[in-house]
């Protein structure tokens, strides 16, 4: 083959890779957008359920986040205590 043919090949080869290229990014813009759209429909349908059902719950879970600090405030004098047991425990 001579240079000329070999240059007209690599010339071809590189406008190849670049249309493939080319054609795969639209289709990942195209796929993003889509994806995009449906995003935004799932983020709606999330603050509906959040506004619609998950607020009346805030207080009763506040109440129960308060009796977890309670308890969790009386575990390291319940574990002293268990020692103390657990130390006079005879082998």
């Amino acid at each position: 083959m001579s240079t000329s043919s070999l240059v007209v090949l690599s010339v071809l080869l590189a406008l190849v890779v670049i249309a493939v290229l080319a054609v795969a990014l639209i289709e990942v813009r195209r796929r993003l957008a889509s994806i995009s759209g449906t995003l935004a429909t799932l983020a709606g349908a999330l603050e509906t359920v959040e506004s619609e059902h998950l607020r009346t719950l805030e207080p009763s879970v506040k109440a129960i986040n308060a009796q977890f600090d309670t308890i969790l405030s009386a575990l390291p004098g319940i574990a002293a205590k268990a020692k103390v047991v657990a130390e006079r425990r005879p082998r």
